[in-house]
């Protein structure tokens, strides 16, 4: 079990954490949410001994974790997954940890094939994706079988395959008794995987409660109730009798009705009573990510603004805007100068650039001969002012060309040959067999 009390860390001026107190418990995922600049990283940086705490402190399973006994076979932790030598291969960097750690090289191994980077196992660390470097962090924590798992953002730059692997690895951990302890920006993600929730904003504890009580206390729940588009009559008298029994219907765009403070069978037994037949009945509860954001509004730091795009369509100082006449002339005032890109009048046309870019054939009006005049000499013929281009299989003209080569014939992927994977591509992950 992990167990904050009264944990506070000052940076100068600045409090990054304020007086945290929270538990969290084996055998449950518990999410760790909050904006950014909360304090989250800090709180896990203070749990696992890597920042000192100005006050209050942080134990695993009953003591500090510097004093804790053959720390790399109780806790694993993935804080940073680029916190890695680049010029090491995944299974190096492995075995060093094994070795520092007393773990037998096998276990290297198998967790090379749990996180599903067996194939890539002796490429170098510093050519990974993001993808591929969060794996291997997760191996890293997974090295030493332990009983508590801290994870910053895991399923950062995961492809789908991988976020579902990671949230069945969490919920397979948490179900065999161990403390899994997550922090992640993906709402969506959190609800599918966290029971338990501790929020946090600017340091301090907002929320420690299941998943469910979250929601419904940061979220109003209502009823959608929906009667006959053609009877007008009938959702006016509904809204009266929801009104006369502590209710509140509050009418939307598509004509029906939001109905709050009242149970769904209640407002069934008011419509059966008021002889109103109903189109639609049906709840709505609000999602992690409604009540999320509703709770933490007002701690938010970073808040994004419109971009106003302030003077990018202005001119530049001392010229007029794009089209306007200049200074002390009104548009079309005879005797204005020309603007950028006219030709003054009375001025001839210059001649077109030879060496402007041609359109393609395809595009070119077909050129056609002059029309012969009778007695007179015969035009010669016009066409392209560069030459027509040459028929398909005429000479070169600089001589004979080198044919090219035939195409590669079209190959079946490397699933469907059998043959070896890319390095790029996921690899089925094995059963931690331990």
């Amino acid at each position: 079990m992990i167990e904050a009390v009264g944990l506070t860390k000052r940076y100068g001026p600045k409090t990054a954490v304020h007086n945290l107190s929270f538990q969290v418990r084996p055998g449950t995922v518990t999410g760790f949410l909050g904006p950014n600049g909360s304090g989250k990283s800090t709180t896990m940086r203070m749990i696992l001994g890597l920042d000192a705490p100005t006050s209050g402190h942080a134990t695993i399973g009953g003591r500090p974790f510097r004093q804790t006994p053959n720390a790399a076979r109780q806790v694993g932790a993935l804080l940073d997954a680029k916190a890695v030598h680049g010029g090491r291969s995944a299974r190096a960097h492995l075995l060093s940890l094994a070795q520092l750690s007393g773990i037998p090289a096998r276990r290297v191994d198998e967790v090379l094939g749990v996180v599903g980077l067996q194939d890539v196992a002796q490429r170098r660390s510093g050519g990974f994706s993001l993808g591929m470097g969060q794996r291997l962090g997760i191996a890293a924590a997974l090295l030493g079988d332990p009983q508590v798992l801290l994870f910053d953002e895991p399923v950062n730059g995961l492809d789908p395959e991988g976020i579902l692997w990671v949230r069945n690895l969490m919920k397979q951990l948490a179900a065999e008794g161990r403390t899994v302890f997550v922090s992640s920006h993906l709402m969506s993600e959190m609800a599918l995987t966290a029971e338990h929730l501790i929020v946090i904003g600017r340091g301090q504890l907002l929320a420690d409660m299941p998943v469910k009580d979250f929601i419904s206390a940061n979220s109003a729940d209502f009823a959608r109730v929906r009667t006959p588009d053609g009877a007008p009559e009938q959702r006016e008298k509904l809204t009266a009798a929801v009104a006369e029994a502590g209710g509140q219907a509050v009418p939307e765009e598509d004509g029906a009705l939001r109905v709050t403070g009242l149970p769904l069978p209640r407002i069934s037994d008011l419509a059966h009573a008021a002889d109103i037949r109903l189109w639609e009945l049906s709840p709505h509860q609000a999602s992690l990510e409604e009540a999320y954001m509703r709770m933490t509004q007002g701690v938010v730091d970073y808040r994004s603004t419109a971009d106003q795009r302030s003077g990018l369509q202005a001119a530049p100082a001392g010229y007029p805007p794009q089209g306007a006449a200049p200074q002390g002339y009104a548009p079309g005032q005879q005797g204005a100068p020309p603007l950028p890109g006219q030709v003054p009048p009375g001025v001839a046309a210059p001649p077109p650039n030879p060496y402007a870019q041609q359109a393609p054939y395809a595009q070119q009006a077909p050129y056609a001969p002059a029309a012969p005049v009778p007695g007179g000499p015969v035009p010669p013929q016009q066409g392209h002012p560069y030459g027509g281009p040459a028929p398909y299989g005429a000479p070169h003209p600089y001589g004979q060309q080198p044919p090219m080569p035939p195409a590669a014939p079209e190959l079946s992927t490397p699933f469907e040959q059998g043959g070896p994977r890319s390095a790029d591509q996921p690899t089925p992950h094995t059963q931690d067999v331990r």
